[in-house]
């Protein structure tokens, strides 16, 4: 496990292929904790993969409305990023169920703030500060 010390607290550090790996072996994992890095490396890969499959949609399909690809690539992606999502919230000692505040408007910026912030470094109510997927 990668340690770095910020302002003399340290933290985990995840990389942005590792990033990838730990969400996908993590697929259904509802507990544990996932660091920043973790969660936001996951959020740049399926924009980056969504974006591609897009261009990858208009150039096979046309003007097709729906995009196949990026279908499938939204249904594979759907738990692990409810799982990780819920894993950064269990980083900063809240329940996973606090993502159903994303359905209102003001819940998705409450969520976001929370998402930016900086996970417990002490062991909180969902375990150790160690990130999920690593031993």
């Amino acid at each position: 496990m990668t340690k770095t010390s910020i302002v003399g607290r340290e933290h985990r550090e995840v990389g942005f292929v590792e990033a990838l790996k730990l969400a996908f072996s993590n697929y259904v994992l509802f507990s544990g904790r996932s660091s920043r890095g973790a969660f936001w490396f996951w959020i740049l890969w399926t924009l980056i993969i969504s974006i591609v499959l897009s261009g990858i949609d208009s150039a096979l399909f046309g003007g097709a409305k729906v995009g196949y690809l990026g279908g499938i690539w939204n249904l594979v992606t759907f738990i692990p990023g409810i799982a990780i999502g819920a894993r950064r919230l269990h980083d900063i000692n809240r329940t996973g169920w606090w993502q159903l505040i994303g359905i209102t408007v003001i819940g998705v910026f409450v969520l976001i703030y929370w998402f930016c912030k900086p996970g417990q470094a002490q062991t909180n109510d969902f375990g150790p500060d160690v990130e999920a997927g690593r031993q």
